[in-house]
């Protein structure tokens, strides 16, 4: 595979950033990756009773679960959280072409299996859940729990949500739109500098492809990239999955709203009535330290 070029964002960009203390993890090593580097935080015991698999969105990265990862951790577990290739610590390809959904599928099964990560509760939302969902099916016994927030599975049996597509047109005509500026508006309660954090990752406009990309990959159509794994994995949740399940839902998402989020409740065996978090925008994990704790009881 020939390597593909990238940019890596300057580390004095993540210097004292609030509540995220934990330090930086990268491999390369995936075949996927094509030579780039990716991060990830992995804290807590290896032999952990249960490993939280963190995945996140579009345009968030491993800063989006600082508010969760302190509370699985003192339950003495395990917490892997990576950036999405283009997103936070990881380095960001260059070309468009690049960010595909098979790709990125691709590199989070390689990324679970380069470390044998076992007794997993999954943990996704946005983007993390589009690709995570798609997941546990290719390895079912890595995998023992779902934590599912404001997302859904891309399987274009229903028009996409009227705010997404929204979303989407004013990504296309403002492509440098400012990520700070977006966690602010729907998180009041975040302060200047966290806000800050989310736009770390991207020095200038070059350093935003994917957030430019990823809006144009969520499949829309029966033959887009994406649908027939998606379709795969709404059989398997809705069929074959015999884990834990617990869902969260931001009452504020004008996206996925509680109404669309009972749609793919409904979908996952056995998951009950969700946690509804009454100021929780789209990123409910700013109200995570609840969640976290929430699920230690329903999944843990």
């Amino acid at each position: 595979m020939s390597p593909i070029p990238g940019l890596r964002t300057p580390e004095s960009r993540f210097e004292s950033l609030p509540g995220y203390p934990w330090p930086a993890r990268y491999t390369g090593d995936l075949p996927a990756l094509g030579g780039l580097r990716l991060h990830y935080v992995d804290e807590g015991p290896r032999d952990a009773p249960v490993t939280w698999l963190c995945l996140h969105g579009n345009p968030a990265w491993s800063y989006l679960y600082r508010h969760m990862l302190p509370v699985f951790l003192a339950a003495g577990h395990r917490v892997v959280a990576p950036d999405m290739p283009g997103f936070g610590k990881s380095d960001k390809p260059t070309d468009v072409a690049q960010h595909s959904f098979r790709w990125h599928r691709q590199v989070l099964l390689e990324f679970v299996e380069s470390l044998d990560l076992r007794h997993v509760n999954l943990v996704v939302q946005d983007w993390g859940g589009l690709l995570g969902l798609t997941l546990p099916m290719a390895a079912p016994a890595r995998y023992r729990g779902l934590l599912v927030m404001n997302t859904y599975l891309a399987t274009a049996e229903t028009p996409l949500p009227e705010g997404f597509v929204q979303w989407r047109s004013m990504c296309r005509t403002r492509p440098d739109f400012a990520i700070s500026r977006l966690f602010a508006r729907g998180n009041p309660q975040m302060s200047a500098a966290e806000c800050a954090a989310y736009d770390a990752p991207f020095p200038d406009r070059a350093y935003r492809v994917a957030t430019q990309a990823f809006p144009e990959m969520v499949p829309e159509f029966p033959g887009d990239d994406g649908v027939a794994v998606s379709r795969q994995a709404a059989a398997f949740w809705a069929r074959e999955w015999t884990g834990r399940s617990m869902m969260a839902v931001g009452a504020q998402d004008p996206v996925f709203t509680p109404a669309r989020m009972e749609q793919l409740r409904q979908g996952i065996r056995g998951c009950p009535p969700p946690m509804l978090v009454a100021q929780g925008g789209h990123f409910v994990q700013e109200h995570g330290a609840a969640i976290a704790a929430q699920a230690l009881r329903q999944l843990a």
